[in-house]
């Protein structure tokens, strides 16, 4: 996430919903006017009564690719937060068409170099964002500070900015991923209190992503996680690199500051913030 340092905007009519977003898996945005409110793209009577659904373009990405693989971190207790976030009732990745359908073009690339891409957050809904923002207001809940977030205080997570302006993931053209090996190996499951050890930690020791090594892990609150820092090198390094070609090849954009998070540069959506819940049932 990134920061910036914005308060959360009017929700929008129906689905789109500009606000204050977390940014651990999030961009830093550069400041800009609060987006302007955009009406609902798929309002209608009917969807009312169960709440927002998105527009006729958001595809599950299992749909459109099947072989790229999910580690949806937000639907577990397996993040920085440690419990399901709101709005994660099932762990899929859904994503604008356009979006998916270029990230299927890099999964082809991907395969040919002996790789298959991992998403670890796609699509992200309002009312998660909002509890990233409540969490945060809370200095006692810090159970998973020792793997996320383990050389920052969480007191300082609103001043060094890693809570802040909209993210793009409500926008459903960005996503957080990663590149592991195929074969694929199978992924320990994340036990809820276990011991916990730094994402900075080196990759034989921090929790056993099945990830090839980029350096961190997933969602880790420190420069080290900055794709281009100075401290990470050799396979680490390169593998950010081939990350990043892979991706800025078919369209998307890499954030600086997290080398797993990347948005599709020719989003439908710039402006509009969407709040439908991550699940089969939000789509048309």
């Amino acid at each position: 996430m990134g920061p910036g340092r914005g308060t959360a905007a009017r929700a929008t009519a129906a689905l789109a919903v500009a606000a204050v977003a977390l940014t651990a898996g999030c961009e830093r945005p550069a400041p800009r006017p609060a987006p302007t409110p955009q009406p609902s793209p798929t309002a209608s009577p009917s969807a009312t009564p169960a709440g927002p659904r998105a527009p006729a373009d958001f595809v599950d990405l299992g749909d459109v690719d099947p072989g790229i693989r999910a580690d949806v971190r937000y639907a577990t207790a397996h993040n920085f937060v440690g419990r399901p976030i709101a709005g994660y009732p099932e762990p899929r990745c859904l994503l604008t068409r356009r979006a998916a359908e270029a990230l299927h073009r890099v999964q082809t690339a991907a395969l040919a170099e002996g790789h298959s891409l991992k998403v670890y957050d796609c699509y992200r809904p309002q009312r998660a964002v909002n509890d990233f923002v409540a969490w945060a207001k809370l200095p006692g809940e810090q159970q998973m500070k020792g793997e996320f977030y383990p050389d920052l205080p969480k007191d300082r997570l609103f001043a060094d900015g890693y809570i802040g302006a909209p993210t793009a993931h409500s926008r459903g053209s960005t996503l957080d991923l990663t590149l592991v090996p195929v074969p694929t190996p199978e992924q320990p499951a994340y036990v809820p209190g276990q011991p916990l050890v730094a994402c900075t930690a080196p990759v034989g020791r921090r929790f056993p992503d099945n990830s090839i090594d980029m350096g961190t892990g997933f969602d880790c609150f420190d420069a080290r996680a900055h794709t281009a820092d100075a401290r990470v090198t050799g396979a680490a390094r390169d593998n950010r690199g081939l990350l990043q070609r892979l991706m800025t090849a078919q369209g998307f954009e890499n954030y600086s500051l997290e080398w797993w998070h990347y948005r599709y540069v020719d989003e439908p959506y710039p402006d509009t913030y969407f709040d439908f819940p991550v699940a089969r049932s939000s789509l048309p």
